[in-house]
């Protein structure tokens, strides 16, 4: 078969995808630091160069006030239909001193590669450049009709995605859609992402005094602001230190789907850094799946605490807190805000004066169904290469492009999947990919974009 020559055709061409991998790398194109919009349009231009090499149509887009976008397509299939692929070039900083290896010069130790945007997301959408190298290179064609869109602002939120989506509409136009910045539930777990939770942030401000006043003088007759600042934030969370309010119910399927997700202490303690001697917290009726992708959690985030160097001995007038809330899937941010705002606003401690309000801008969560015969198609591919199915997961995090994904394209199929897995520690120090499962992606878009081509039929 033609697939089978075109997978062995990948798997030989494997260490040089890794070397073009390694050689985007080495751009530092971090999107939140200004200084550093020039590595980023250096490294849109890079890849558009390479894109044309290897015998697709590629363009730089460029926006006022906004860093580029880079699109791409082969469009020679005529009666296919046409996949869109999205990945992003952009980096997070990684300015922590608890890198072992230089972040920006990637390190290969043992299976795993090093390096910041190794798996978030350099190495998703480099799998599927694999793939199409070795498609074109084996059989001189595509399966099916294909876009790539690689964005230059994820990692700050994609604030002008949708500009570029109203500027240049027809590169994305297409039959279904790839997303390629999502996480395996473990190295050899291929995972489907169909849930994101909501992100917003609330400004919790606590006034007890009109200014500071000496404590000496006058601890242990006013009330002191902090410690009701921390009565109030205790109050959100329940025994364990998770959050109470808010929580929502979990139809069956979902339930049971989660207790089948290998998300064990192991992986919990690997993957979330836990000391040792510090256990995850417990799951009691619900698995860790669900704790961590389909109920509401709360993080805080700042306080107005003065940090060891500026202490005083002072009754502080005021403190304050911002806490970040992940709403659940099909939570509105408004909704938990809200139940949250009326917990912390019931019955002040001591009598202090509290205030709540809104702090940066939300971002919607994302819940999905995966209908009709693109996601069939998905499990062929990847049983074929991973042995198994995907299988559905979430994510905890709030990623902005797929709720405009959804908004704006949710009539197509959506396959959200990626590189990274629960070690990859994206957005922290020492950022990995597993190299196994990095060549096992790039053997299942082979498969994928066979069998979405035969699948989808004709547009």
């Amino acid at each position: 078969m033609s697939v089978e020559r075109v997978a062995q055709r990948a798997e030989a061409q494997f260490q040089d995808t890794l070397d073009s991998l390694c050689s985007y790398l080495r751009h530092p194109a971090i999107s939140s630091k200004p200084e550093r919009a020039s590595d980023v349009l250096a490294l849109a231009n890079r890849v558009a160069h390479d894109l044309r090499e290897l015998g697709l149509e590629s363009t730089v887009h460029e926006l006022p006030d906004a860093l580029p976008l880079v699109s791409a397509h082969w469009m020679l299939a005529p009666g296919r239909p046409t996949l869109l692929v999205y990945g992003h070039l952009d980096l997070q900083p990684a300015d922590e001193p608890e890198w072992e290896t230089p972040p920006h010069e990637p390190t290969r130790r043992g299976e795993r590669l090093f390096g910041r945007g190794a798996a978030d997301d350099m190495g998703g959408w480099v799998s599927h450049l694999a793939a199409i190298r070795a498609w074109l290179d084996e059989d001189g064609s595509l399966p099916c009709n294909l876009r790539l869109i690689i964005e230059g602002e994820e990692e700050i939120g994609s604030p002008n995605l949708e500009r570029y989506m109203d500027a240049w509409p027809e590169v994305f136009e297409a039959d279904a859609m790839v997303l390629t910045d999502c996480e395996n539930p473990a190295p050899d777990v291929p995972g489907l992402t169909v849930s994101l939770r909501g992100l917003c942030e609330l400004e919790l401000v606590v006034d007890a005094l009109s200014a500071d006043v000496h404590s000496g003088l006058w601890g242990g007759m006013v009330p002191d602001a902090g410690l009701a600042l921390m009565r109030l934030i205790d109050r959100l969370t329940d025994e364990d230190g998770r959050l109470k309010v808010g929580r929502v119910a979990i139809d069956d399927a979902r339930r049971v789907a989660g207790t089948k997700v290998p998300i064990g202490e192991p992986e919990i303690r690997a993957g979330a850094r836990l000391l040792d001697g510090v256990p995850p917290l417990p799951n009691r009726d619900k698995s860790s799946a669900e704790w961590l992708w389909w109920q509401p959690a709360m993080t805080v985030i700042a306080t107005s605490f003065a940090p060891p160097e500026k202490k005083k001995n002072a009754l502080r007038r005021r403190a304050s807190a911002i806490l970040s809330l992940r709403a659940a899937p099909g939570q509105s941010t408004a909704d938990l805000s809200s139940v949250v705002t009326e917990a912390l606003m019931k019955d002040p401690p001591f009598g202090v004066h509290v205030n709540v309000r809104p702090h940066g801008s939300p971002g919607e969560g994302w819940l999905y169904t995966p209908r009709g015969p693109a996601f069939p198609a998905a499990d062929r591919a990847y049983l074929a290469t991973w042995g198994r199915p995907l299988v559905q997961v979430g994510i905890g995090g709030s990623i902005p492009f797929v709720a405009l994904f959804g908004r704006r394209f949710g009539d197509k199929p959506l396959i959200l999947n990626g590189v990274m897995d629960p070690a990859t520690t994206a957005h922290g120090p020492n950022e990995s990919l597993h190299l196994g499962t990095f060549a096992k992606s790039i053997q299942a878009n082979v498969r994928l974009y066979d069998e979405l081509g035969r699948a989808l039929g004709a547009p």
